[in-house]
C-alpha cells in the first residue's frame, strides 16, 4: 500500500498544470456565459461548450486525441444547434499545439487536416448568428454588410486568418516535437557512442589481461622446463655419484663438475628466459640437450634422419623446450638401467621429435591421457600440457602413448614441429 502511494502522488502532481489550465478556461467561460446579453433563451448550451473546451485544454498534453475529439464535438454542437461562438474557445489553440507536440502520428495528421476545415467552416457560417456573442447584433450585422461589399475575396482572407489562428500554434508544437526528437536521438547516439567506447575499452583491457596471463603462463612454462630439466639432471648425477667407489676420486670429481655445470647452465637459461626473447638456434643445441643427459649418467640412444637445418626463432624455442621436457620426463620416470631413445626426423614439412623410455607397470592404465597425467610434473601440470600448448601455438601437435609388455611398459612421446615461419 505504501509503495503504491508515492506513484499515485507523482501521477496527480503531473496532472496539476493541465488541470489548472482547464480550470482557468472553465472559470473564464462561466464568466463569459453569465455576462453576455446576446444569447436568447437558456444558457445551458453555452455551458456545454465551455465544459468541452475546458476539458479539451486540460487533456491537450496527456490525451491530445481525446482533446481533439472534444473540440470537434463542440464545433458540431454549435453548428447543429446554432449556439454562438465564444471568446473562451480561443483556448483550442492549446489543443492545436498539444496535438502537434505530443499526439501520436495519426492524431497529428487528423489535427493538421482539421485546421483548414475549421477555417472553412468559420467562413461558411460567418453570415449566421454564430458570432453574435462576440459583437452586439447591430455591430455584427454592420460588420457583415461591410465585408460583403469587398466581394468573395473577403471570405478567402477570412479563411486564411481563421486557419492561421490554429495553424501557428500547431506549427510551433510540431517544431518543438521535431526538436525534442532530434535532441533525444542525439542523446541516444551519445549514449550509444559512450557504451561502444566503454565496450571497446573493456575489450582492450580484456585482451591485454589475456595477453599478460598468456605471457605469465608462457614464462611459467619456460622456467619450469629449464629448472625442471636441470634439477632432474643434477638429481641423476647426484644419485649416480653415491654408487661410486670412495677411492675413485677422479670419477667423483667428474660427477661434481657435471653437477656444477648443470647448475650454471640452469642459471644461464633462467636469466635468458627472464631477460630476453627467443633467438635463432641451430640443430646443435638439440644435440647438446642429449649430451647433457648422457653426462648425468643416463644412457641415451640418439638417431637423426634427414638434413638438419636452423629453425625460425619461435619454432626453435618450441623444439628445444619440447625435447627438454621429454628428456626430463625420461630421467624422472624412466628406469635408470634401461636406455632412453631419442629420434629427430627432419622431413619436408615437419621436424618429428620422438623420445621413448622404459617405465614400470602402473596399477591401472586406461589410455594415453592417463599416462600423460602420470608423467606430468609435480608443479601444477606444466609438463605434458605445457608441451601440447607450445606445439599447438605454432601449428604442431603432440602424441603420447604407452605400450605394455609383461611387467614393463614403454612410454613414447612424439612431437611434430612445423618447419616454417609462424604467421601472426
Amino acid at each position: 500500500m505504501s509503495a503504491q502511494a508515492p506513484a499515485a502522488r507523482v501521477d496527480w502532481q503531473a496532472w496539476v498544470p493541465d488541470a489548472t489550465a482547464g480550470a482557468v478556461v472553465f472559470v473564464l467561460g462561466l464568466f463569459e456565459a453569465a455576462t453576455t446579453d446576446y444569447v436568447p433563451g437558456s444558457r445551458i448550451p453555452l455551458l456545454w461548450v465551455v465544459l468541452a473546451t475546458a476539458l479539451a485544454v486540460a487533456l491537450s498534453r496527456r490525451l491530445p486525441s481525446a482533446a481533439l475529439v472534444l473540440v470537434w464535438w463542440a464545433c458540431i454542437y454549435e453548428v447543429t444547434l446554432g449556439v454562438p461562438a465564444m471568446l473562451v474557445q480561443l483556448g483550442i489553440t492549446a489543443v492545436a499545439f498539444g496535438t502537434a507536440r505530443w499526439g501520436r502520428p495519426a492524431t497529428v495528421l487528423v489535427s493538421a487536416l482539421s485546421i483548414p476545415v475549421a477555417g472553412l467552416l468559420a467562413v461558411l457560417y460567418a453570415s449566421a448568428n454564430l458570432y453574435s456573442v462576440v459583437l452586439s447584433s447591430t455591430q455584427y450585422k454592420r460588420f457583415i454588410d461591410t465585408v460583403q461589399q469587398f466581394g468573395p475575396r473577403w471570405q478567402l482572407t477570412a479563411a486564411v486568418l481563421g486557419t492561421s489562428v490554429l495553424a501557428v500554434p500547431w506549427l510551433v508544437g510540431l517544431a518543438l516535437r521535431f526538436s525534442s526528437s532530434a535532441a533525444a536521438s542525439q542523446a541516444s547516439q551519445e549514449v550509444a557512442e559512450q557504451q561502444a567506447a566503454r565496450a571497446q575499452r573493456e575489450s582492450e583491457q580484456a585482451r591485454e589481461i589475456a595477453r599478460l596471463q598468456e605471457e605469465q603462463a608462457q614464462l611459467a612454462r619456460d622456467v619450469h622446463d629449464v629448472v625442471g630439466h636441470s634439477l632432474a639432471v643434477i638429481l641423476a648425477q647426484a644419485e649416480s655419484a653415491q654408487f661410486l667407489d670412495e677411492a675413485d676420486t677422479d670419477r667423483l670429481k667428474v660427477s661434481m663438475r657435471n653437477i656444477a655445470d648443470s647448475a650454471r647452465s640452469s642459471l644461464r637459461d633462467v636469466r635468458h628466459v627472464l631477460m630476453s626473447g627467443p633467438e635463432a638456434t641451430d640443430p646443435g643445441e638439440l644435440h647438446e640437450l642429449v649430451e647433457g643427459v648422457r653426462a648425468s649418467g643416463h644412457e641415451v640412444r640418439f638417431e637423426e634422419a634427414g638434413s638438419p637445418r636452423p629453425l625460425p626463432p619461435e619454432l626453435a624455442t618450441v623444439a628445444y623446450r619440447v625435447l627438454q621436457e621429454m628428456l626430463t620426463n625420461a630421467i624422472r620416470h624412466g628406469q635408470r638401467e634401461s636406455p632412453a631413445s631419442v629420434e629427430l626426423h627432419w622431413g619436408g614439412a615437419d621436424l618429428r621429435i620422438e623420445v621413448a623410455n622404459v617405465v614400470g607397470a602402473p596399477a591401472t592404465v586406461t589410455g594415453p591421457e592417463t599416462m600423460a597425467e602420470t608423467m606430468a610434473d609435480d608443479a601444477g601440470g606444466h609438463g605434458i600440457d605445457g608441451m601440447r600448448r607450445r606445439l599447438e601455438s605454432v601449428g604442431g601437435r603432440l602424441d603420447v602413448r604407452r605400450r605394455q609388455a609383461d611387467d614393463q611398459g614403454t612410454f613414447t612421446a612424439t612431437a611434430w614441429v612445423p618447419m616454417r615461419a609462424v604467421v601472426s
